[in-house]
């Protein structure tokens, strides 16, 4: 048996509301709002990272681990926005961990899926034997051009996941993945913001990678929406999931404890992983969560995971540590525009 052992995560205190930015830009956020689905995002303090956000998403997934961090075989950190081009993220966070020197480390890059693509790798390695537990993180302080239409949804957060084959809180059931060279979304190097293809994002980008995962992954496993408590999606926006999980039919109760782009905006790389802990902070033992991951270039990661026992064990720890994903959201501070400049753009 495979599955998540513990998890962790973590979401920066300081807030911008959506109509602050629209008005800078002198536009209308009675417009802009219902369309995105978002009302205010997440962003990072000067002194914070896609380092310092995934190291404190993992010390939050092993203050219930009954094991060491030195028992911990790999670990990957997957962002788009990595602080060092050469030099790697990930052994940054194990050396902070206290992990010792024998593990596996590598940062993962697939836009917002690089955390869950960790999770399927580490998942092959402890069903072959060739690790006991491993660390898969997805942390992102998303990048977005001033003016550009994704300043209004680009945020930061994190998300760890500890995988292993012993003391399972959710059991992996069967997992796939659907990609294809399609450049929705792309940064050349060098160029400090990235670029999209505009509605180009949506049906042959999203839509498409992930209705094939999630598709398939019905297929695989013989099962339908129906056979589900919940379901997950990545969360670019807040239409994209409801519209994905409708079209599957899935329904909106399905799919509610995971929308946590409504609150805090799209964390790229943690968005799904991120979801995915919102549920599981509800969700009870014995229930089916269908997820599915997006990352532009293109891909999607499908999910099937059943809850066990165990998870009531780390719930219990999560609002000892005030740490559940809903405290964690209600815990914040608006800033203004221009400070969100300061912040972030350095200027």
């Amino acid at each position: 048996m495979i599955g998540i052992v513990s998890y962790g995560t973590y979401i920066p205190w300081y807030r911008l509301k959506l109509a602050d930015v629209a008005a800078v830009w002198k536009k209308d956020h009675r417009e802009i709002i219902p369309s995105l689905g978002v009302e205010e995002k997440a962003v990072p303090a000067s002194d914070e990272d896609a380092v310092t956000i995934a190291l404190e998403a993992a010390r939050q997934s092993l203050t219930d681990f009954p094991g060491a961090s030195t028992d911990i075989d790999v670990l990957f950190v997957g962002s788009e926005s990595h602080p060092y081009a050469v030099n790697p993220t990930s052994t940054i966070v194990g050396e902070l961990l206290g992990m010792g020197h024998h593990y596996l480390a590598a940062d993962m890059e697939f836009a917002c899926k690089a955390g869950t693509a960790g999770m399927v790798a580490i998942a092959g390695m402890v069903a072959a034997g060739h690790a006991r537990y491993g660390l898969a993180i997805g942390a992102d302080t998303a990048q977005s051009k001033p003016h550009d239409a994704l300043e209004y949804t680009s945020a930061a957060a994190g998300a760890a996941y500890l995988l292993g084959s012993e003391h399972i809180a959710v059991r992996l059931l069967g997992d796939t993945s659907y990609s294809s060279d399609t450049p929705d979304f792309w940064r050349r190097d060098g160029i400090r913001y990235p670029s999209h293809a505009g509605r180009f994002t949506g049906e042959p980008a999203y839509f498409t990678h992930v209705m094939g995962a999630a598709t398939r992954m019905l297929e695989m496993t013989n099962m339908k929406p129906s056979d589900f408590d919940w379901c997950v999606f990545h969360m670019p926006n807040g239409k994209f999931p409801r519209a994905a999980a409708k079209r599957l039919g899935f329904t909106a109760s399905q799919l509610a404890p995971s929308l946590t782009v409504d609150s805090i905006g799209n964390p790229y790389s943690a968005s799904a992983m991120l979801g995915l802990a919102a549920v599981l902070d509800v969700a009870k033992p014995g229930q089916k969560i269908f997820m599915v991951s997006y990352g532009s270039g293109a891909g999607s990661d499908a999910f099937v995971w059943e809850t066990t026992e165990e998870l009531v064990k780390r719930q219990k720890v999560k609002v000892k540590n005030n740490a559940l994903v809903r405290q964690q959201i209600e815990n914040k501070t608006y800033i203004s525009y221009v400070q969100y400049l300061k912040q972030t753009h350095k200027i």
